[in-house]
């Protein structure tokens, strides 16, 4: 672990900020990317301070097609090699489908689906090559049912898991390893930019970024496909499995709608 290159998108705030305090504890180098590069110098230096590893800051906004490849190019030309691509950035919207400005959905379904498998086939051949590293996406128990009033996150991040598990078994025995993390509502700024303050959702209990950071960094360590954060969240997505879809579609639609 000690000499494994993470790149962390989505770094500079939330789980993303506390996902690269846990790899940079095991000694890895990191690369943080986000679009304020404010923030990714601060955690830099935070990092190299307290942990003693090198810390290197590319901003980009992956809602942006062509940054992946932009991104790619840095990295050739520091001579980096990623073991390990965490991809956490994302983002949703409340709302209905029809009134949400499309623009804006059609961001959400760059970054959160299109730049994630772009950077994931940029970078894994050369992962399998080595016979080693991973991949650790961040996705959310959305991943488990229909999201009415986050009709597009919800099926973003549903993407993600079902993608995520596919590829985890396509990649046994070649020594690389892929992670789904889906926290529930989580103390981050997720619900502000989605404008969700107000839903029933995000008043109830919500869990720390640094425990949900901590558990799927310990997930991934373990090699495990999937980890639910939280005994209330795991409970939930296993009753969706069981529960008629009709009553999931309205209990969704409940603590997705603004009051």
């Amino acid at each position: 672990m000690a000499h494994e290159t993470v790149l962390i998108t989505g770094a500079s705030s939330g789980i993303g900020r506390e996902l690269a305090k846990c790899f940079a504890a095991d000694g890895c180098c990191l690369v943080l990317v986000a679009r304020r590069g404010s923030a990714l110098e601060s955690l830099a230096g935070e990092l190299r301070k307290n942990h003693r590893v090198d810390a290197r800051v590319v901003v980009a906004d992956l809602a942006e097609t062509e940054a992946p490849t932009r991104i790619m190019g840095q990295l050739q030309h520091h001579g980096l090699k990623v073991d390990v691509l965490v991809n956490n950035a994302g983002f949703g919207a409340q709302g209905r489908f029809t009134e949400l400005p499309l623009e804006r959905q059609l961001e959400m379904i760059q970054v959160n689906v299109t730049a994630l498998t772009h950077l994931s086939r940029l970078l894994l051949p050369d992962m399998i090559k080595r016979g080693r590293g991973g991949i650790l996406n961040v996705a959310s128990t959305a991943a488990f049912q229909p999201g009415p009033y986050m009709a597009v996150y919800y099926a973003s991040k549903a993407y993600v898991l079902s993608w995520s598990e596919a590829l985890a078994t396509e990649l046994v025995g070649t020594g690389v390893v892929v992670t789904a993390l889906c926290p529930g509502p989580t103390e981050t700024a997720f619900a502000d930019a989605a404008r969700m303050k107000d839903s029933l959702l995000f008043k109830m209990s919500r869990m720390s970024a640094r425990t949900v950071a901590e558990i799927g960094h310990r997930a991934f360590r373990q090699g495990r496909a999937l980890a639910v954060p939280g005994l209330r969240n795991r409970m939930l997505a296993f009753c969706v499995r069981f529960s008629p879809r009709w009553m999931v579609r309205r209990v969704a639609a409940t603590l997705n709608r603004g009051r």
